[in-house]
């Protein structure tokens, strides 16, 4: 079980959380990019790769047993933030559809590049599957 840490007087975050507190089993997912199990990108896109990203995310938690309702903390490693902002509708409905809980501690960065050249996007994840 989850707990969203919200200290009191503070504005609500729009799509994370402040602070998550859990306790269980801790799964730990490295840096997920956007391209397909075979290391395909299908797409240069940053939403298109963010979706792929969120989806390998998803398939790593699985082997875990666990899902995405188990996220924890998230962080983003993007190389361009307009087009993260730019695209961030097409983004958070992909969000929504894979992982749907934005009760989430996220961090969110503009790097100036990934190991990968073609990646757009970065996602590393920290779960915790209840005792």
């Amino acid at each position: 079980m989850k707990k969203i840490l919200q200290p009191a007087g503070w504005a609500r975050p729009k799509g994370y959380a402040n602070g998550v507190a859990a306790r269980g089993t801790v799964v730990s997912v490295a840096g997920m990019i956007g391209w397909d199990a075979e290391e395909r990108f299908a797409s240069d896109r940053l939403a298109d790769q963010a979706r792929q990203a969120l989806a390998n995310v998803v398939a790593v938690l699985a082997e875990a047993g666990a899902g995405p309702q188990h996220i924890v903390r998230m962080t983003w490693y993007v190389t361009d933030k307009r087009e993260y902002l730019e695209q961030s509708r097409e983004i958070g409905a992909a969000y929504r559809e894979l992982i749907g809980d934005f009760g989430v501690a996220m961090t969110a960065v503009q790097v100036s590049a990934l190991i990968e050249d073609r990646a757009k996007v970065e996602i590393e994840v920290t779960a915790v599957v209840p005792d």
